[in-house]
């Protein structure tokens, strides 16, 4: 099953708050994670630059920590939430704003935009994790229960779909999205990104071409 770009976040099974997303792509593969500071983003690989006049949807920012929290999406919208964020918007109004504003993307799939918000304070009563997506036909954020993972994407998984996400790490956490567990039925991986926290957010890329 061909599920496009999925994002998964949460709380792993040992309680740790994470983020994870992959790139699944059918015409676009040509492309990488690269990591900086305090964001990852996807862009063409070298030499195949110029994709991006084909698409402009193929490279953003997927990822983005603002103080303790981590934002992370399938496009620029990304940057959107985390700009709210910043100058003090809530988790829940951020998304959704961004996502309403944004819309889906005009491509010739309707292709939604999907994202999600998580805290790094996994205290009951201060953590938060939120995911949302918006279609054509439809604008969702959800709240996620506590101590909860659940993942979403761009086609056929439009609901967030819970699940026990049991790497414990951000390097195992990036491998795992790729193709393992209930996503490596999913077909056409590009590479994966995942921030598990422990302590601090730590971000780690898995480009298993380069």
């Amino acid at each position: 099953m061909y599920l496009g770009r999925i994002l998964a976040l949460g709380m792993n099974t040992e309680g740790k708050p994470f983020v994870a997303y992959r790139v699944s792509s059918r015409h676009f593969p040509n492309r990488q994670v690269k990591l900086f500071d305090n964001e990852a983003a996807i862009i063409p690989k070298e030499g195949f630059e110029t994709d991006i006049f084909e698409n402009a949807y193929i490279a953003y920012n997927c990822i983005r920590i603002v103080d303790d929290l981590i934002i992370v999406s399938n496009g620029s919208h990304t940057d959107i939430i985390a700009d709210k964020i910043s100058v003090g918007m809530n988790i829940r109004d951020a998304l959704a704003y961004s996502l309403l504003t944004m819309d889906y993307e005009k491509d010739d799939y309707n292709t939604p935009r999907i994202a999600g918000v998580v805290t790094s304070d996994s205290t009951e009563d201060k953590y938060e994790a939120y995911i949302g997506i918006v279609t054509d036909s439809k604008l969702r954020v959800e709240k996620l229960e506590y101590g909860s993972a659940a993942y979403i994407s761009v086609y056929e998984c439009q609901e967030p779909h819970l699940l026990e996400f049991k790497a414990l790490n951000s390097e195992d956490a990036a491998h795992y999205i790729f193709d393992q567990g209930e996503f490596k039925e999913f077909e056409n991986p590009v590479n994966s990104v995942a921030s598990v926290f422990d302590g601090q957010w730590k971000t780690v890329a898995y480009n298993p071409d380069i």
